[in-house]
């Protein structure tokens, strides 16, 4: 009898541990997201070609009434472009971004933000807490791309893409700063 008063004690203390509910945290302030291009591929329809040729995650911080460009951001820094972990860019064909042709395959993607022009930086590091441990060594390509100011503040960092006539233009925007990488897709 001892035994089994025992065994129903530690049963019962063996439930009580399992049946602690877990604590789930709460909302990010700069929530992920996820861009493809071509833009709409996420919603094809059964039958329609729906094979995604570049995808990036992100993650998005917003303005909140911050001043972002040459003092968050600082002018002249390597930035995640992004917030939290590195942005990510993933070709699903060869491209050609400023005059370099890039294999398929996940990158990094980091910025160099100046007032009137950006260094945008494919690089092969993934899976990295922001800029932290940017390694320039591993760069793909880098690639200078004018800045163009925006009449209407983008609140949350948005990327987003638009097509041209050999593949696409990665746009990205935050505040009133935008810019736009075009990308050759073979």
């Amino acid at each position: 009898m001892k035994k089994f008063n025992l065994l129903v004690v530690i049963a019962l203390f063996a439930l009580t541990v399992n049946a602690q509910e877990v604590k789930f945290p709460g909302l990010d302030t700069s929530p992920a997201d996820i861009a493809y291009f071509p833009l709409n591929i996420t919603k094809a329809k059964k039958g329609e070609d729906s094979a995604p040729l570049i995808k990036v995650i992100y993650s998005r911080p917003s303005v909140k009434g911050r001043e972002i460009f040459g003092k968050l951001e600082v002018y002249g820094q390597v930035w995640r472009l992004g917030a939290n972990e590195s942005t990510e860019i993933r070709f699903f064909k060869p491209v050609v971004i400023g005059g370099k042709e890039i294999s398929a395959g996940a990158y990094s993607l980091f910025a160099i933000p100046e007032k009137d022009k950006w260094v945008v930086i494919i690089n092969k590091q993934t899976d990295r807490w922001g800029a932290y441990t940017y390694d320039e060594t591993k760069d793909v390509v880098r690639v200078t791309v004018p800045v163009k100011p925006l009449s209407t503040v983008v609140e949350a960092l948005a990327i987003t893409f638009t097509p041209n006539a050999s593949g696409a233009n990665l746009i990205i925007g935050w505040d009133k700063t935008s810019v736009e990488v075009p990308v050759t897709i073979k």
